[in-house]
């Protein structure tokens, strides 16, 4: 009987021990916590997706319709401003333009027709004259006759009327070459309609039309973009989006390439966001373009906003009573535990906040929750006794 009385002794004893134990290890013994200490320049980044797309593209065909009869571009193609790219069968406008020339050749030799006459008519008023008034003297003195002298006057109104019909036939005819050259003018631009050239140094993206083609007047051909305008198109959270500026460094990574950084800048914010998806459309350059860009492609942006020059950070599982723009957090202080309210400042896209008020100057916020945290308990931070 003494020694079942030990027996159950010796294990209350354990009981006791074990529960004291317990307690020791829940609500007394020190913790050992990780906490947050200042970090320097940090960069605070958003984060968004977006496609590789032409700030300049066009679609380019002929102002004209006609018989394609000439393709000297082709899918991914480059080409200088003035190239040709295309033309139509131009037979029946080059037979205009000719019938064109003809014409102002043959206004012009009107012209010296019409210099002529009125070289001619000149001379004979200029004769017609000097016979009136040689007839106007010698019927003056009777010897000859005053029908004479008016016959002579009226020679020398007729010769005048010619003149001046000769004068207006050079007028018609200057006027009819300027009509001429107007026509002419007017032919050839017809004509150089029917050659297609590219309107700046651009890439060709697609062509729709094959020789042999009956188009219409403005049909697309090609589509072509410049290169040099090849950019990002990124949408960006609106909530995330207020910081963003003109010039801000951007990081892109490519789809297709998804180990390597190409460096970028914001080149363009729209004014216009999304009303269904809430984003901010944003335009972002890439410093140097890459050789292999594909349009349409799917490519990550990551804009670098601010740089703070030393914070605190604290992850968010760390943050309790997460409001917008507060929280409460556990700090270590003097060796013992707290709870404070704090102000939030920026969110880091690896999900830590920028602490940006409410801990007094030694306090020390804890980044990771643990079990037994209580107000006044013993802490240690990092394992570094107090």
């Amino acid at each position: 009987m003494n020694r079942r009385h030990g027996i159950m002794l010796f294990v209350a004893l354990a009981v006791l021990a074990g529960a004291a134990f317990v307690t020791w290890s829940l609500l007394l013994r020190p913790l050992e916590l990780r906490v947050a200490h200042v970090e320097r320049d940090i960069a605070v980044q958003v984060f968004g997706l977006g496609t590789v797309e032409a700030r300049v593209q066009s679609k380019i065909g002929f102002k004209v319709s006609g018989v394609l009869v000439e393709l000297t571009a082709d899918l991914d193609d480059r080409v200088a401003k003035g190239a040709v790219l295309a033309r139509l069968d131009s037979r029946e406008q080059a037979a205009r333009l000719a019938r064109a020339k003809a014409a102002i050749e043959q206004a012009e030799a009107n012209l010296q027709r019409a210099i002529a006459s009125i070289e001619k008519a000149e001379a004979n008023y200029a004769n017609a004259q000097n016979i009136s008034r040689r007839r106007q003297t010698l019927a003056a003195t009777a010897i000859a006759s005053i029908e004479t002298a008016e016959t002579a006057v009226n020679a020398e109104r007729a010769s005048a009327a010619e003149l001046n019909l000769a004068r207006s036939d050079m007028a018609v005819a200057r006027a009819a070459i300027g009509d001429a050259k107007a026509q002419q003018q007017q032919e050839t631009a017809a004509f150089e309609f029917h050659t297609l050239t590219a309107p700046y140094d651009a890439m060709v993206i697609a062509r729709q039309k094959e020789l042999g083609s009956a188009l219409a007047a403005g049909e697309s051909v090609f589509s072509i973009i410049d290169p040099r305008s090849v950019w990002v198109l990124a949408y960006i959270d609106e909530s995330k989006a207020g910081e963003i500026a003109l010039g801000q460094p951007v990081e892109i990574v490519l789809r297709s390439q998804p180990s390597r950084r190409l460096a970028g800048r914001v080149a363009r914010i729209q004014p216009e966001s999304d009303r269904v998806n809430e984003e901010r459309r944003i335009e972002v350059a890439f410093e140097r373009i890459p050789a292999d860009f594909n349009l349409g492609e799917q490519a990550e942006v990551t804009i670098t906003t601010v740089h703070l020059a030393a914070a605190r950070l604290v992850p968010e599982a760390a943050i309790e009573s997460l409001a917008k723009n507060s929280g409460t957090v556990w700090t270590v202080e003097d060796g013992r535990l707290q709870r404070r309210q704090i102000a939030l400042g920026h969110r880091l896209l690896d999900g830590r906040y920028e602490i940006a008020g409410g801990l007094p100057e030694a306090s020390t916020p804890v980044i990771e929750l643990v079990r037994g945290l209580r107000v006044g308990r013993a802490a240690t931070a990092d394992g570094q006794r107090p």
